[in-house]
């Protein structure tokens, strides 16, 4: 399809309204349609519920919610591991009028504290896995209630962890599996395109985390791209948690507006990923960083080939996305840029194998080639040829639905091929963030100028295609996870013998995100080693934040202005290291 058969942004949007604001009208649209078909194959457990059976359960567990005290425009937040029981309780707390937070089941301590504090849930769901973490803080908190998911024998997460003696003692209280079997339903809601669905937190740069109002426009925003490239007879595969975005909403939710059967798992598994893919018949995935090197590390055998997955999302791109596709026969990978407060701002669309058969023909879902290609083409998006080399950072061209500029620090748009913050505006109402919860100042900074400031260093090439540069500083990623360098330092200061720190990324050996590194400079007098230092790191942070590289140093290096300079830092290590930094235009 020529650029000019596109559609304007007009149609697209109007494409996208049609198909329903409302997710939870999409699910009662499948509960009525195609009751008995498979929505949640949770594989942790073997189970498989139906569309109308995953309703009742959504209808149970928002009536539950109800009667524990959580009223329409409340907050629920959810803490498990347990993909099916965030799952349920998100579509019941959107069925129920309340608004979906998650917690990260990594945080514990101050971390954890802050975040049910800043969100004031009016019920929290708590799973067993994470009971401990829960217990060392809750007495901080004002929480009224609570809802407990204690795992029964027989099931997977049997024995994960144990609520303590008077877990909640002052508090109303239930049972996760009490909700389910008294059953109820809660009155259907008239919702609104820009009501609040979600507050999901994201890490704060030079202050605590802050949590991404979002409205259910803005979860129609996100899938909207990826559920044209989806038929009815996809199986989505969701290994992410349910507290990020990509978990939650660019596939759970995905597939309830599609029709699809989504199979879910509580975690990323390297040696068990294929047999979960051939149980599920999945034709659809999304490989986060190091997921990519650790599938690629296996020996390669001479059916690699032979498998349903015939789309995948991969982010960020990895430069050798070919040879991953050649060799696992992806004939289609999506890339671009999604983010919390965004949703999706870029795509493309690599056609890894032309016309030649990548998945087996016997084994194909969804829509076909020649279908793809001409969804992308509609929407004025880019259809990569196979081979065609791309610069790191690729990214593609924006959704036809949000405006994107490179600026520069006054907010002027930087010039093709010079590095600015990427910055978007939506061309309809209610496509990126409400605000941030609670923090004023942070909105207005953020969307200063009429513009979302996302962040990050882009810049667009001569080709007319966006590419990712880094973060603008103060975080990182990390296995999956956004890692704020004002967290992490905030953590480690807490040690008494410490008096000030600096934390920086470093390129990871493996994979395209990075690893924590601090430098640390000690009270004077006092004296520590690089053990006592991660074990109070790892009492204090999740596991993925707990710092991989440790360097005391007399004194921080300082400007003028005395601001840590970790760029001097940084680069010294990655000499020590032997590592090269992130290459930039």
């Amino acid at each position: 399809m020529r650029e000019s058969q596109a559609m304007s942004s007009r149609q697209v949007f109007e494409d996208m309204v049609a198909q329903g604001d409302l997710v939870l009208d999409r699910l009662d649209h499948w509960a009525a349609t195609q009751p008995d078909k498979v929505f949640i194959d949770y594989g942790e457990d073997d189970l498989q519920l139906g569309f109308a059976e995953f309703s009742r359960r959504v209808d149970a567990v928002a009536a539950g919610l109800a009667r524990m005290g959580a009223a329409p425009g409340d907050r629920v937040s959810v803490m498990t591991r347990n993909s099916l029981v965030a799952a349920l309780t998100m579509f019941a707390c959107w069925r129920s009028g309340t608004i979906y937070a998650p917690v990260n089941f990594n945080y514990r301590g101050r971390l954890l504290a802050y975040q049910l504090n800043d969100t004031a849930p009016s019920v929290f769901v708590v799973g067993a896995d994470c009971a401990q973490a829960v217990h060392e803080v809750l007495a901080q908190t004002s929480i009224p209630a609570v809802v407990l998911h204690r795992p029964r024998p027989g099931e997977h997460d049997h024995g994960s962890g144990a609520f303590a003696a008077g877990f909640g003692a002052g508090l109303r209280t239930a049972d996760f599996a009490d909700l389910l079997a008294c059953g109820g339903s809660v009155p259907r809601l008239a919702r609104g395109f820009d009501d609040i669905a979600n507050i999901v937190y994201t890490s704060g740069t030079t202050g605590p985390a802050k949590g991404v109002v979002q409205s259910f426009r803005w979860m129609n925003q996100y899938s909207y791209v990826m559920r044209k490239l989806t038929a009815p007879d996809d199986v989505l595969y969701c290994d992410l948690p349910l507290y990020h975005v990509g978990g939650a909403h660019f596939l759970v939710a995905r597939a309830a507006w599609v029709g699809n059967t989504i199979s879910l798992w509580d975690r990323f598994s390297p040696t068990d990923f294929w047999r979960r893919v051939a149980r599920g018949r999945c034709s659809n995935a999304v490989l986060l960083d190091v997921m990519i090197p650790w599938l690629m590390s296996a020996e390669p055998r001479p059916g690699d080939r032979e498998n349903t997955l015939n789309k995948v999302s991969m982010q960020p791109l990895p430069m050798n996305h070919h040879a991953v596709a050649r060799r696992f026969g992806f004939d289609f990978v999506l890339s671009g840029f999604g983010q919390t407060e965004s949703g999706l701002g870029f795509a493309a669309l690599l056609d890894e194998w032309g016309d030649e058969e990548g998945t087996p023909r016997a084994l194909w879902r969804g829509p076909d080639k020649a279908t793809m290609r001409a969804t992308m083409a509609s929407f004025g998006l880019p259809v990569i040829p196979p081979g065609m080399p791309l610069a790191k950072g690729f990214m593609g061209l924006p959704s036809p639905l949000l405006e994107a500029a490179a600026l520069d620090p006054q907010d002027g748009q930087c010039a093709d091929g010079e590095v600015g913050q990427l910055a978007f505006r939506p061309r309809f109402p209610s496509l990126l963030l409400e605000e941030y919860f609670r923090k004023p100042e942070a909105t207005i900074k953020a969307l200063r100028n009429c513009w979302f400031h996302t962040g990050d260093a882009v810049y667009r090439g001569e080709d007319g295609y966006w590419y990712f540069v880094d973060r603008m500083g103060g975080f990182f990623r990390v296995r999956g996870e956004n890692v704020s360098s004002y967290q992490v330092e905030d953590l480690v200061n807490g040690h008494p013998k410490v008096r000030a720190t600096a934390a920086v990324p470093v390129p990871a050996e493996v994979g395209d995100e990075e690893e924590v590194a601090v430098f640390v400079e000690l009270k004077e007098g006092e004296t520590m080693d690089e053990e006592e230092l991660r074990a109070h790191a790892r009492e204090v942070m999740p596991k993925y934040m707990v710092p991989r590289h440790v360097r005391f140093v007399a004194a921080l290096p300082l400007t003028p202005t005395n601001k840590v300079e970790k760029y001097k830092l940084k680069q010294e290590l990655l000499a020590e290291l032997g590592r090269a930094p992130r290459t930039q235009p």
